[in-house]
């Protein structure tokens, strides 16, 4: 039955092709501009690393004095002091933890073949690829003793391999970041994520560094960072040990705790850590305060999904209901036309269900073929949205579950929108169109 109620759709819409041409340009043109923001919005609220999400805590820790109010959300430090961040780094737990500063160098090889360039790089401990699922290529993490001896190693991706390599196993090679030579440990493949979660200090979607190397070498090279510096208080900078020294935030730390009681036993600790803190003369305040955000939470905190995006997403909906609008209009007038030839076939024993069902396929194939064509319009506006700005070039795009989605959105919105004049036109009463043939 279902594929004769297709054959009549079908029939149906040779007969009128205009009105039903204009009716699936108007659900494609609603959907193209649907899927659009969606697919943004989508790729934006989406979990950068849904394995692990719930295991990764970025801790925040209340250390300015009683009375000051940073300009947070819950006025605490999005980032660590330098001499907090080596502290939780030397703790006993957890087992995997890093911290993490972005810093940056003019890159070039002792030949003529590459040009120099500049290039962001980031400052964590070994276990920084362990704890983000970071897949190697070649070699490994450097050693234990290279993150306390502040060795010259590095770890390049995949992206910068092919750059000044032109691919292949290039560990053990060197290459100059700055006026420094370092030696290339490990080679992972090129981190691809939609959002830089990792260090959303520093922009959300900017993309990962390119260079990996041991956090000790911050104090060892005295590494500037590239990043966000905030201060709460005058403290004199004239060396670089003062600003290491300093209460001020630069620094960001990730902890790995894979069930309720790590996270309960490494709560426990920051306390104790600030207590011990306070008698050395820091943290002044009545109560100390410390927080564990996971990824999410992280995420929420730094608005990634700012209250616009979820506005556009609202507003494309309300164009795809204006289009349903008149959809329906056109499909009324286009079901009652249809009145005298329902009357003929309800006085042939088709039921009521039958007739209604049959005009619930139609608007669904309405809305397949709409769906369809939608995505070619959602694909034209995500090329624009990218071309628009280079941060939307990972956003921009519709994954297989936005592709699947696009033509159930336009298959449902249409039988919404077809249910009233499918309802209107299965009511016809057969004698009144026999008496009038």
């Amino acid at each position: 039955m279902f594929t004769h109620y297709l054959d009549l759709s079908w029939r149906s819409f040779k007969r009128t092709p205009v009105v039903s041409f204009l009716m699936v340009l108007a659900i494609a043109i609603g959907v193209g501009v649907t899927m659009t923001s969606l697919s943004v919005y989508h790729m934006m609220s989406m979990d950068p690393i849904p394995e692990k999400s719930n295991q990764l805590f970025h801790p925040q820790l209340q250390t300015v004095d009683e009375g000051v109010k940073l300009w947070t959300k819950d006025g605490m430090p999005r980032q660590m002091t330098y001499q907090d961040a080596v502290n939780l780094m030397n703790a006993p737990i957890p087992e995997r933890k890093t911290a993490s500063v972005k810093t940056g160098f003019s890159v070039h090889l002792d030949a003529s073949t590459v040009k120099p360039f500049s290039s962001a790089a980031r400052l964590v401990n070994r276990q920084f690829f362990e704890i983000f699922n970071l897949e190697f290529i070649n070699g490994a993490t450097w050693s234990e003793n290279d993150d306390l001896n502040a060795s010259p190693v590095i770890v390049i991706d995949d992206y910068l391999n092919n750059k000044l390599f032109g691919g292949g196993n290039n560990v053990g090679k060197s290459i100059n970041l700055d006026d420094g030579q370092y030696q290339i440990v490990g080679i992972i493949k090129t981190w691809d994520i939609h959002i830089k979660f990792y260090d959303l200090n520093n922009g959300a979607f900017q993309k990962p560094e390119h260079i990996y190397m041991p956090f000790s070498l911050v104090a060892a090279r005295e590494l500037d960072n590239w990043g966000n510096t905030n201060g709460w208080k005058f403290e004199p900078s004239n060396t670089f040990q003062d600003k290491l020294n300093s209460e001020r935030f630069w620094v960001q730390f990730w902890a790995e705790l894979p069930d309720e009681q790590a996270k309960q036993r490494y709560g426990e600790y920051l306390m104790a850590y600030m207590q011990e803190q306070q008698k050395l003369g820091r943290f002044n305040r009545d109560e100390l305060v410390y927080k564990l955000n996971n990824v999410e939470d992280w995420m929420e905190f730094f608005s990634v999904v700012s209250k616009d995006n979820k506005v556009l997403v609202a507003l494309s909906f309300m164009f795809l209901a204006v289009c349903l609008a008149n959809i329906l209009g056109l499909l009324l007038a286009k079901f009652l036309r249809r009145a005298p030839e329902v009357g003929v076939r309800r006085a042939l024993g088709a039921s009521k269900r039958q007739v209604f069902y049959q005009h619930v396929v139609e608007v669904s194939l309405l809305g397949f073929l709409g769906g369809t064509l939608g995505i070619v319009i959602s694909q034209l506006g995500l090329w624009g949205v990218r071309a628009t700005h280079s941060v939307y070039t990972n956003l921009a795009t519709m994954d297989a579950t936005m592709l699947f989605a696009s033509p159930v959105i336009a298959i449902v919105s249409c039988i919404i929108a077809g249910l009233y004049p499918a309802w209107i036109v299965c009511r016809t009463t057969p004698a009144i169109y026999l008496k009038s043939q």
